[in-house]
C-alpha cells in the first residue's frame, strides 16, 4: 500500500503549467475532488453525503459580525456542492437567519431544505411549520421531521397528509443524545417514515446493532446528527498524529476522519455538521469528496481512535 505524500508549492506550480499546456491530466486529483451522493431509498434521489445543520450556530440574528460570517459559511457549503441544511424552531432564531441569508447566496444553489415540527398539538404544529416555511422564504420544504418524538403519532397523520398534497417531499423523524432508542425502534417497524435523524459517531456506535439496520431493511434514509459529538471528538485527539493510511481514503484532517466514518456506514446517507466558520466548512465539505473508507477500513479507524 502506498502512501500519498502532500504536495509541496513547487510541485503544485509544476503541476498547473502542465495542466495549463495539456501535457496531463489530473487523474488524481480529479478522484479526491470527485463528489459524493448517496441514495434516498425510497425515491432513488441522489444526496450530498455531507449536509449543514445550525444548532447553536445560526443563532445570529441580533448580531451583524456574526450573520455576515454565516453568509460566507453558507456561501461556501453551496460552492462545494452542499445540499441539505437542516434546522428546527427549537434553535432560537437559526430558521429567520437561514432566510435571511438565502437570497444573498452567489451562483446555483441545490438546496435540500430540511427542518422540524417540535410542538404538541394538530393544529400548532401545522401553524409551527407554516411559520418556519415562511422564515426560510421558500415555497415548500423537501423534509420535515418530527423533532425528538414530540407528539409524534399527531404529526405523522399531519406530515402524511402534507406529502400527499404535495405540500412537503419527505417525512421524518428524530432523536439526539442516543435517546429514546426502544421507542424509535418500535415506532418504526409500525410506520412509515422516508428518513430517520440520529446521533452516531466513531465514539457513539451503539446505533450500528439496531437503528441503522433497521433502517435499511425499512429503506430509510438516515441522517446524522452530533458527528464531532459536539467538538469532544477533537478533544479526543488533540495533539495526536492523523494515521498516514487516511490518505487511502481521501482523508486529511481528523474532521474528515469523524465525517467519513460516519457517511460511509452503508444505512447513512449524509451527516449534518454545524459551524459558524468558514475554513472547518471547507473541511467538512472536503470529506464528503473523493471515495470512502470500505469496511476494513472503518474496524480499523475505530481501533485508531479507541488506543488514542
Amino acid at each position: 500500500m502506498t502512501n500519498k505524500k502532500p504536495m509541496s508549492r513547487r510541485q503544485f506550480i509544476r503541476l498547473s503549467s502542465y495542466l495549463a499546456t495539456g501535457l496531463i491530466l489530473p487523474t488524481c486529483t480529479l478522484a479526491a475532488d470527485k463528489p459524493i451522493y448517496k441514495t434516498i431509498p425510497k425515491s432513488g434521489e441522489q444526496l450530498p453525503v455531507i449536509g449543514m445543520g445550525t444548532s447553536r450556530t445560526f443563532e445570529a440574528r441580533n448580531d451583524p459580525e456574526l450573520l455576515a460570517q454565516l453568509q460566507q459559511v453558507m456561501q461556501t457549503f453551496f460552492e462545494m456542492g452542499g445540499g441539505m441544511i437542516d434546522s428546527s424552531p427549537m434553535y432560537g432564531s437559526a430558521q429567520q437567519v437561514i432566510g435571511t441569508l438565502l437570497p444573498n447566496i452567489q451562483g446555483n444553489k441545490q438546496l435540500f431544505a430540511a427542518t422540524k415540527v417540535w410542538i404538541d398539538g394538530q393544529q400548532a404544529g401545522i401553524e409551527q411549520m407554516e411559520t418556519s416555511r415562511q422564515q426560510w422564504g421558500i415555497k415548500q420544504f423537501d423534509l420535515m421531521q418530527i423533532h425528538n418524538l414530540v407528539d409524534w403519532q399527531t404529526h405523522l397523520e399531519t406530515l402524511n397528509q402534507m406529502k400527499a398534497d404535495g405540500k412537503i417531499r419527505y417525512t421524518g423523524i428524530t432523536t439526539s443524545h442516543g435517546r429514546s432508542h426502544n421507542a424509535l425502534m418500535t415506532i418504526l417497524k409500525k410506520h412509515d417514515f422516508d428518513f430517520l435523524q440520529l446521533t452516531y459517531n466513531i465514539n457513539e456506535r451503539d446505533v450500528e446493532s439496531n437503528l441503522l439496520p433497521l433502517a435499511q431493511e425499512r429503506g430509510i434514509a438516515v441522517i446524522i446528527n452530533r458527528p464531532y459529538q459536539r467538538g469532544s471528538l477533537f478533544r479526543h485527539v488533540k495533539g495526536k498524529a492523523l494515521p498516514e493510511w487516511a490518505n487511502d481514503f481521501d482523508c486529511t484532517s481528523w474532521g474528515q476522519y469523524f465525517l467519513k466514518y460516519a457517511v460511509s456506514h452503508p444505512a447513512v446517507t449524509c451527516a449534518i455538521p454545524a459551524t459558524t466558520k468558514t475554513k472547518h466548512m471547507m473541511d467538512n465539505m472536503k470529506a464528503g469528496k473523493g471515495v470512502l473508507p470500505n469496511q476494513k477500513q472503518r474496524a480499523k479507524m475505530v481501533s485508531y481512535f479507541k488506543a488514542l
